[in-house]
Formats: structure tokens, sequence, C-alpha cells
């Protein structure tokens, strides 16, 4: 009898060789070690200074050793997304989260392109869900949205038919090669100019109602719900833009707009806050077993995207070896050779390659998929049989342990239980039925008494949710992957000025510090995980992740010079930093933001 046929690997595992830049670490290691060596046996003949000079170089060995652990056996995953349908029936569904916090700082044409971007890539429709949380809860952003969705139904069917590879309308009509590949084409260059006309008018549009004073705002029949509201002080506010009833792949996906509740007695937890309530209203509504975060300025460059992380996420032997899968974050239009290494170069090419051969890279807090169950606080051990063999988190509960837990939605608690036993949920179902029981867990007082921020959910303690989420997923025993296509999966602008550059490193590197000294951090370990040591090791050395809280768009060619202003910031827990006048392409009105 023939043996069966095994379906082709979605995925391969290749080991990088630099063997030049191994031999220069192992030189500079040696010659470490020997300075180090010479110190110590003529400290008896020297001074204070020649004490101090052994201890400066001790910890510059230190880091060292860190740094050559870290990057000793890089790899790269090369995925096969055409493998696909010969693994899987049909493609599991996806929960997308995308956040932004202020229509000033992060403009609303910013957040419109990325949307739409994820609107358009190449994935089934019927499978996606896009959710939006506003944390400025601002009738700006959300009427960004509504236009963006009316815009979408046109652009959507655009870039699937001629193929286009830049899916942010803003990108796409700013480059100089929008034109090149169906340009013979009398049809293309027709339905060219008629999509280009639409994206100015809702450019126009968002930037009229955006440089418009609040008093000038109707705020009637769908909008009435921001009339009188506070930034830091106001009801949740959940709206569905677009609901694909009909369950087809040929319409838009689901298009909710999210703007949690503030109270000003009740901490928000910042970005991490925000992210626990975008859990829990999806896992209502939608409750896919795989989720997507993305920060408002990061836009799909690469429409495969979502098929090459189903390569990672649906190719590997076991769970254990993807609990997420993380892009890294690269930038367009940057400087010629770097001058600030805000284009993070070395991180990409040596450092993030080094850490996926050992338990996986560190999750960026944006442009990652990962695994519902895991962020329900699920290890690895749980998977298998679940409903035989979870752990006694999630085991045989009384409702009152398992309220203490995920709160008291009960609603939502079978939406975990069901995400927990690897089922997944995207039958169709009447999304203004569910907005009741969402607003109820986007309230503020929801996860008092929970293990929301501990146990599930991102992690509380910090401003850089990323850093504790990310470490708390692998002390559980999770690996992650670093998926690495070409082109890019998703690009941002970094900073091209050196004191606004500065003044974002020194954030990031205040608010890991501070995040690592308030949460137990274990730097060596006697476990016999693999590799778990020498991961142990690499998240210490870890260094800024590439996050830009907010970016700026293309501006046009030939433009008067901006000017660096400064503002003193809203929030007095947030860092002031300048603001940057940025024009959108195509118009004259300047939008005052955070570079």
């Amino acid at each position: 009898m023939a043996n069966a046929i095994s379906p082709p690997n979605l995925f391969d595992k290749v080991a990088l060789k630099y063997p030049i830049h191994r031999a220069f670490d192992v030189t500079i290691f040696v010659l470490l070690i020997s300075l180090l060596v010479y110190r110590l046996l003529n400290l008896s003949n020297h001074g204070f200074a020649w004490l101090l000079a052994l201890l400066c170089e001790s910890c510059f060995t230190f880091i060292w050793v860190l740094t050559l652990s870290t990057k000793w056996n890089p790899v790269e995953y090369k995925t096969y997304p055409e493998r696909l349908s010969q693994k899987a029936q049909e493609l599991p569904p996806v929960d997308i989260f995308v956040t932004t916090a202020d229509p000033v700082l992060e403009p609303p044409i910013l957040t419109v392109n990325t949307v739409i971007s994820l609107l358009a890539v190449e994935y089934p429709v019927d499978k996606l869900a896009c959710y939006v949380s506003d944390d400025g809860c601002s009738s700006i952003t959300y009427y960004s949205l509504v236009e963006a969705s009316k815009f979408a139904r046109l652009w959507v069917p655009f870039c699937k038919k001629y193929n286009i590879q830049s899916r942010a309308p803003f990108r796409y009509f700013s480059s100089e090669l929008s034109l090149t590949s169906n340009c013979n084409s009398l049809e293309f260059q027709q339905e060219y100019k008629k999509m280009k006309d639409e994206y100015e008018d809702l450019a126009c549009k968002i930037e009229s109602v955006a440089v418009e004073k609040s008093s000038e705002w109707d705020l009637s029949g769908d909008f009435a719900v921001f009339s009188n509201i506070e930034r830091k002080n106001h009801p949740a506010i959940i709206k569905v833009i677009w609901e694909n009833k009909t369950g087809l792949s040929d319409v838009l996906p689901h298009l909710v707009y999210i703007s949690r509740e503030k109270r000003p007695n009740h901490p928000h937890h910042y970005k991490a806050g925000a992210m626990n309530v975008l859990t829990r209203v999806s896992g209502l509504i939608s409750n896919a077993p795989f989720m997507l975060n993305v920060d408002c300025d990061m836009f799909v460059n690469n429409p495969e995207t979502f098929r090459h992380a189903m390569c990672l996420l649906l190719g590997s032997k076991n769970e254990r070896e993807s609990g997420f899968v993380q892009y890294p974050q690269y930038f367009y239009d940057g400087l010629k050779d770097d001058p600030f290494g805000n284009q993070f170069v070395i991180l990409q090419k040596y450092i993030l390659s080094g850490v996926a051969g050992i338990q996986g890279p560190y999750y960026e807090g944006t442009g990652c998929f990962h695994r519902r169950n895991v962020i329900y606080g699920s290890c690895p051990d749980d998977i298998g049989d679940q409903a035989k063999n979870l752990t006694p988190l999630y085991g045989d509960l009384a409702d009152k342990e398992q309220l203490k837990i995920f709160g008291n939605s009960k609603e939502f608690i079978r939406s975990a239980a069901y995400a927990l036993q690897g089922k997944t949920n995207m039958s169709p179902k009447d999304l203004p039925n569910l907005i009741e029981a969402a607003h109820q867990v986007a309230c503020c007082g929801y996860e008092h008494g929970t293990s929301w921020g501990a146990e599930v959910g991102w992690q509380y303690g910090s401003t850089v949710e990323d850093n504790l989420t990310g470490l708390m997923i692998h002390a559980r025993g999770w690996r992650s992957v670093l998926c690495t296509p070409d082109p890019h999966a998703f690009l941002g602008c970094a900073p091209s000025q050196g004191p606004i550059s500065m003044t974002q490193q020194k954030r990031w590197a205040t608010a890991k510090s501070g995040g690592n000294l308030r949460k137990p951090v274990v730097t060596f370990s006697s476990t016999t995980a693999d590799d778990h040591d020498n991961h142990s090791l690499s998240q210490h050395w870890q260094p800024p992740p590439p996050l830009s809280t907010s970016q700026q768009l293309k501006p046009t060619k030939n433009l008067p010079p901006t000017v660096d202003l400064f503002f003193p910031s809203a929030d007095q827990n947030r860092p002031t930093l300048p603001r940057r006048s940025v024009i959108i392409p195509g118009h004259s009105t300047l939008l005052s933001r955070l570079f």
C-alpha cells in the first residue's frame, strides 16, 4: 500500500552564515578577556583609576557577552503562501486591531490610510474583522472612518483587480511607479484617475473637518453620542461602521469603532488597557483565533502579509513553536546613510535574526500576529486535548472563579472558553444585539478584581506594554517567530531630525528600564527548556524597539520648509515632544501633529 503523500512544508527555517562577522565578534571577545586578565594581574601595582577602569571594562565585556550570545545563531524563515491551499481547506479568521489616541498628534488621514490598507489585503474578506480603538474619543476620527469605509468599497476591488502592491492610497498615489504596471491599459488609466479623484475628495473632507472648530460641528444623528464629550471622562462608545451581513468575500470585512470608557478616578493603563478592551469586544463579536495589532502609522506594504503569517502559525509542528509571529518594522523615505540610526539596520539584520534562532523575537508592540488563547493566558502544555487537559486555571471552575479571571460578563466567559478550546467562531451574528454586551466589557471598572493586565491580556505596569507582554508569553514556554517577507510587510516613517530621534530614544529607554525594575525579570534560569538561558540573556540586551507613536505622511515635492514648535503636553504623564507641520499630498492645509 502506497504511503500517503504528506503536504509540503509551509516554511523553511534557514540558518544564516556570517563567518566574517562571527570572526570579528570572537576576536573582540578574546581581546576583552585579555584586557581584563591584564588588569587583574597588575591591579596591585596601580591605584583607584586602574580599579575604576577594570569595573568599566567588565561592564562592557558583560554587555558584549549578551550581544554575542544574542546574534550567534541567526536564522530566517522562508514562507510559501502558495502552499496554504494544500495544508488547509480554508484560512482561519483574523481580528485586526488598530490603535490611535489623538486626532491632533495622529491625524485621522494617517489612521484612515492604515485601515484602508488592512481592509485591502489578500485574504478572504469574510475571515477578517477590523476594530479601531480611539482613545481620544474623537468625532473627527469616527467621521473619517465612516468616509473611509465608503472609499474602501471602491478601492479594495480596484487593488485586487490590478494586483496593486502598495495598498495605502497616500503611498500609492504619491509613488512614481503607480502607473507603470498597467499604463498601457486604457481601462486601468480611467479607473486610476477615478480612484485618485475619489481619494483626493476623501482627504479633502477629512482635512476640512480637522481644521473646523468643534463648536461648528453638527453632532446629531449618528454623532449625537459625541456631544458634550470630555476626552478623559466619557462612557464607552462602540459603533459598527460596516457589517459584513452576507458573509461573502466580495464586500468589506466588519469595521468597528471603539472608544473605551474613561473616568478621572480609574487608571486607563495607556495602550495596554486599550488592547485589552479590543480583545474583549472582538471576543464577543468575531472571536477569531488569531489577532493582528498595528499602530495607526504602520500601513500594510505587502498584501500577502496575512498569508505569510499563516504559513508560520499553521505550518509549525506544534503551537508551542509559534506563540506569536512578529514582523520587523521598516520605514520608508529614510535619510541617506541613516545618520541618526533610526532605520535600525543592525537591529533588523543581525540582532532580530539572532534572537529568532533562540526562543524567538520579542514582541515589538505592532505588526504582530497573536494567538488568542495565548493572550488569554494559556500555556503550551494546555494545547492538544483542550477538553481533557486544561490547567487548573481553565479547568472545571465555579462561576465565581471564572468571574475573577475574565470579569463579570458571562457572554465573554463563554467566548473565552470557546477560544481556549481551539475553536473558531465566525458564524454570522447580529452585531447590533452584541453592542450592549460589548459596552459592558469596555467599561473602565470591568477589570477590577480580575486577572486582566496580570495573567490575562496585555500586561500593565509600564508604558511599554509590549516589553512586559512579550516577556510573559516567553516565560510561559511559548516561542515566537520572525517573519521577513519581500517586500516588507509594514512600513512607517522614522523621524528625520536628530533632536527628535534622541527624545524618542530616551523615552523608550526610560520606559523599558522602569518596566524591568518594576517587574521581576529572570536573568539566569535553571530550566531545561531549549535555549531558554540564552533567550533570557538576550531579553536583557533588548534595544529600544522601533515603535513610532506617530509618523508623518510623505510630503509633496517643492514644499516650503516646516518649523518645529514645542507645545505643552495635554497629558502631564506623557512626555512633551515637538510637533511638526505636515502637508498631506495634494492638499495645502497644514496639519499640526507630533513627529
